[in-house]
C-alpha cells in the first residue's frame, strides 16, 4: 500500500497505520482523510490482518482537521464531514477486526474522533485528548458528540463539550477513554504487543463479538441477545470452535485460522 501522508506495515496479523503529516502534527487534509478511507478498506478486507494499530506519526497522534487545506474540493463543512470524514470513521467503526489506537501526544479535534471510535486504545502518559471545538464557536464534530456519550453519558460529555479543556490521559483512564496509559516511549511497543496476542485468538469469534456491542446500544435486550444466539450458532461450527475444545483438552494454546 503505497499513499503520500500514511504509513501501513504488516507484520504477523497486524497492520500499523501511522498518520504521516508530522510537519502539520498529522492534521486531516482531505487527502489524508481519502487515504485513510482507502487504507481501512483494503486493511479490512485483508484476510492476512487480524488487528490494526492506528496512531500518527512524530509527536502528536491528530491535531485534528487542517484549517489551512488549500487543496480541499470540499464545498463546505457539512460536505467534508459527510462525504470525507464520515466514511473513514465508519471504515474503522464497521470494520469486522479490533482496532487499537495508539494515542500520542495530542489528539484533537476530529483526531480525537478517530481515537475514540477505535475498539481500544492506549495512550501514552504525555498524551491528552482536546475537544477545543467551543473556544472557537464550533460544535465537536467527527461523530464526538455520539462517542462520548455513549462512553461517558450526558453530563460528561457535555462538559466536555463546551468546556473545551485538555483531558489528560490519566483522566481518560478514570472515564473509560481509553483502556491503558503507558510511559510515551513503550506507546507503540505495547499497542503492537496487545495486537500481536489479540491476533492469535479466533478471529470470527473477536469480529462477531465487536458487531453485537458496536449495535447493542442501539438495540432491545430480546434484539441483542437474538443477534447473540445467531452468532453463536455460527460460530459453534468453525473450525476454530473446535480447534479451541482440542485445545483446552489437550492442555495447550488453541491454533485459530479463521476458519
Amino acid at each position: 500500500m503505497d499513499f503520500k501522508d500514511l504509513l501501513v506495515e504488516r507484520q504477523d496479523g497486524v497492520a500499523t497505520l501511522r498518520l504521516n503529516r508530522p510537519q502539520a502534527r498529522n492534521a486531516f487534509n482531505q487527502s489524508l482523510v481519502d487515504e485513510v478511507g482507502v487504507a481501512l478498506r483494503r486493511i479490512a478486507d485483508d484476510p492476512e490482518v487480524r488487528v490494526l494499530v492506528l496512531t500518527g506519526e512524530g509527536k502528536g497522534f491528530s491535531a485534528g482537521a487542517d484549517l489551512v487545506d488549500r487543496e480541499s474540493r470540499w464545498r463546505d463543512p457539512e460536505d467534508g464531514l459527510m462525504n470525507g470524514f464520515l466514511p473513514a470513521i465508519e471504515a474503522l467503526i464497521e470494520m469486522p477486526k479490533p482496532v487499537i489506537a495508539a494515542v500520542n501526544g495530542a489528539a484533537a479535534g476530529v483526531g480525537a474522533a478517530f481515537a475514540l471510535a477505535a475498539d481500544l486504545s492506549v495512550m501514552a502518559d504525555d498524551a491528552y485528548l482536546l475537544l477545543a471545538f467551543s473556544n472557537i464557536g464550533l460544535v465537536p464534530d467527527g461523530g464526538c458528540h455520539w462517542l462520548l456519550t455513549r462512553t461517558v453519558g450526558h453530563k460528561l460529555a457535555y462538559q466536555i463539550a463546551v468546556e473545551g479543556e485538555r483531558i489528560p490521559a490519566a483522566r481518560c483512564l478514570e472515564l473509560g477513554l481509553c483502556n491503558k496509559v503507558v510511559p510515551a516511549a513503550e506507546l507503540l511497543g505495547e499497542a503492537t504487543s496487545w495486537a500481536q496476542r489479540l491476533s492469535a485468538r479466533a478471529p470470527m469469534a473477536m469480529a462477531y463479538t465487536k458487531e453485537i456491542m458496536r449495535t447493542a446500544g442501539e438495540s432491545s435486550f430480546r434484539d441483542a441477545y437474538k443477534l447473540e444466539a445467531r452468532r453463536q450458532s455460527q460460530c459453534s461450527l468453525t473450525e476454530d470452535h473446535k480447534e479451541g475444545v482440542l485445545a483446552f483438552r489437550e492442555k495447550r494454546a488453541p491454533v485459530f485460522r479463521g476458519q
